[in-house]
């Protein structure tokens, strides 16, 4: 790895780039790699791979760009770092391992949201017939199998082992679930918790309603069982019809033993997998992994949609928007989510696109994943039907989105109006809103969200632990969260190097507002920020008044006033986070959630694990270890570890 950079100043008087730029251009290497542009002010402007650096960086100065994106990007380059690697491969994993961290200015950035669900098999203990448990109990019954015997069919989201069948990805959990239905009714696999399935002593609710075929009593011997769990496997895997043939050819065998029983209970399960798959429309066609991707650019705005084809059944799609597009090409846009979505999501060999993908792309992507990828963008016959409606979607969804955010930015403009407040940018408009909450003065929390962009930034959310309070004095609370927020942030700005919110909001009347008012005017802060929202007659939504510090009158909004609707929705935001945070508290100090954070190697996903399968922490201490082993993601081990720091 090599690594070239120019420490050239900006050259203000003429929009040339320094020589020394121009320079180390010109002395790139024509080698794979990565190059990183800056400003004058140090920031990165743009990542991007090349499998030339010098032909592809030489692009960006030789060619006139206009006034598009990428030209007033090239006009505030000043300096450049490059980086060669030795494939293709490799830069594309760089470049998008930097743009992840970086987030350039000018590159199309997709959300780093790449948390998928899956349908999981458990693996069960391979047993044979001649192999099957024959032990009984005391009264003579043969004995009923051990969960680790009964694979059991279950949603899930994680990382994926080799432990267990993973399927998927689904494009989400709808998905997930209408996959478990369906092998419910047709196979009629368990779903419960092991713990669940030792100790039942008669057959659950799902074996009435023949969604499940009783293994927990033996009710359907351990290798019958198994049998069905691998035809579920096959039909997930796209094996229609084998697995219709297999079920018939067993059908015909016991009719032919005059076991009419058995093959009537086959024959229903052929019926109910006929039936199903009618219902959803699966297509039995030579694909069986694919993925479906299509992208509608519009008003500086765009959609990729992505639509999956697994097992040769269509599971549904997923939307996504990515920023920083202004007047990128949709080609560029869907080569951008290629790129950052499939270096950490498994990739299926076939892609069928609405544009055109770059070979080079194709191959990088198959060197990294080490899977053959192949991409079609005129495709025939069902992959048309598949592009179509992925293509429609990607409409609608991207509609939808450009009519929320214009109705958002209306709401933003009607307070602004409202208010009579001026700022220097629409869409830098910045509310931080604030609330008080306890239960009869126990636990009590505040809560700060921040609207932003002409949306709810939860990100930015704060929960503020009050202490040191008479417990139930709102105004007290208030007045220490204020205090606590803002009293560094005024010593930067009066430093020139902090900027205030254009607006305060304070859940509460003029109490509050006076308190409000008090911690503002200790901090040298200008009193015109804040707002009080205070209810109206009878507490009803729509009749609320606005309540100001800086001495002026009462505002009615009125009941259709937009302005009155985006007050409204981040204050009842400001709620909603505070009451779950208070609750969250509250619960922790009841049932001693507490002693569960202090155990090491049990973080906020065990921790909640373990809760929800034992219904508190009480019944986490009552727990042995082997049930505590029950739990995903605990060892035997920690297991131990969590028996001894509970007793």
């Amino acid at each position: 790895m090599s690594k070239t950079s120019s420490d050239a100043k900006p050259n203000n008087a003429a929009p040339r780039h320094p020589p020394e730029l121009l320079e180390l251009v010109g002395s790139l290497p024509a080698l794979p790699g990565v190059y990183r542009y800056f400003d004058a002010q140090e920031q990165v402007l743009y990542v991007g791979k090349a499998i030339n650096l010098k032909k592809r960086v030489s692009s960006y100065f030789q060619n006139d760009h206009g006034g598009t994106r990428i030209g007033h990007m090239v006009s505030k380059i000043v300096r450049m770092e490059t980086t060669v690697v030795r494939s293709e491969a490799e830069a594309l994993l760089l470049e998008n391992n930097l743009i992840k961290t970086l987030k350039p200015k000018y590159n199309i950035l997709f959300r780093d949201d790449k948390s998928y669900p899956y349908l999981k098999m458990t693996r069960g203990v391979a047993v044979k017939t001649e192999d099957a448990p024959k032990q009984a109990t005391p009264n003579g019954t043969p004995a009923n199998p051990s969960p680790q015997q009964v694979p059991r069919v279950v949603y899930y989201r994680g990382a994926v082992d080799k432990r267990h069948d993973y399927f998927g990805p689904y494009p989400s959990v709808w998905a997930v679930r209408e996959a478990i239905q369906l092998l419910q009714k047709v196979f009629r696999l368990r779903t419960c918790e092991d713990t669940v399935f030792n100790n039942r002593t008669r057959p659950c609710l799902l074996f009435q309603i023949k969604r499940c075929s009783g293994p927990c009593v033996g009710l359907i011997s351990v290798p019958d069982y198994q049998r069905d769990v691998d035809s579920a496997m096959r039909l997930l895997r796209g094996e229609t019809q084998e697995v219709m043939g297999s079920i018939e050819a067993r059908m015909m065998a016991h009719a032919e033993r005059l076991e009419f029983e058995q093959a009537a209970e086959l024959r229903n399960q052929m019926g109910a997998l006929s039936k199903v798959l009618h219902q959803q429309a699966v297509d039995t066609v030579g694909d069986q992994d694919v993925d479906i991707l299509a992208v509608k650019v519009q008003g500086g705005k765009a959609c990729v949609n992505l639509a999956m084809v697994r097992g040769g059944r269509h599971l549904g799609d997923r939307p996504y928007f990515p920023v920083h597009v202004d007047d990128a090409e949709p080609a560029e846009v869907l080569e951008a989510f290629l790129s950052q979505h499939y270096l950490d999501v498994p990739v299926p060999p076939a892609l069928i696109t609405s544009h055109a993908v770059d070979k080079e792309l194709l191959q990088a992507l198959t060197d990294q994943t080490g899977v053959k990828i192949t991409a079609v963008h005129n495709p025939r016959e069902q992959r048309r039907v598949w592009l179509e409606m992925a293509q429609q979607n990607a409409d609608i969804q991207l509609a939808r989105l450009l009519a929320e955010e214009g109705s958002q930015q209306a709401r933003t403009r009607a307070l602004v109006d409202a208010l009579d407040l001026a700022p220097e940018d629409l869409e830098q408009f910045r509310v931080e809103c604030f609330d008080i909450s306890h239960t009869s003065g126990e636990s009590t929390q505040a809560s700060c969200v921040v609207f932003h962009h002409h949306k709810m930034q939860s990100a930015e959310y704060r929960r503020y632990n009050i202490e040191g309070i008479t417990g139930g004095d709102d105004y007290a609370a208030m007045r220490q969260v204020l205090v606590r927020r803002y009293s560094k942030l005024a010593e930067a700005v009066r430093a020139g190097e902090g900027k205030l919110p254009d607006l305060v909001l304070i859940d509460g009347g003029k109490g509050q507002v006076s308190m409000a008012r008090e911690v503002f005017e200790s901090l040298g802060l200008d009193l015109s920020r804040i707002v009080g929202v205070e209810k109206g007659e009878g507490r009803k939504v729509g009749l609320e008044e606005l309540v100001f510090a800086d001495g002026r009158e009462k505002v009615y909004l009125g009941r259709d006033s937009a302005a009155l609707m985006l007050v409204a929705q981040i204050r009842d935001e400001a709620h909603r986070f505070a009451i779950t945070g208070m609750r969250a508290a509250r619960a922790k100090v009841r049932v001693g959630g507490s002693k569960l954070e202090e155990i090491p190697g049990v973080g906020p996903k065990k921790r909640a694990k373990l809760l929800q399968r034992f219904g508190g922490a009480r019944g986490v201490g009552d727990a042995s270890v082997a049930d505590l082993c029950t739990v995903e993601g605990i060892s035997p081990e920690l297991a131990q570890t969590i028996y001894n720091a509970l007793r």
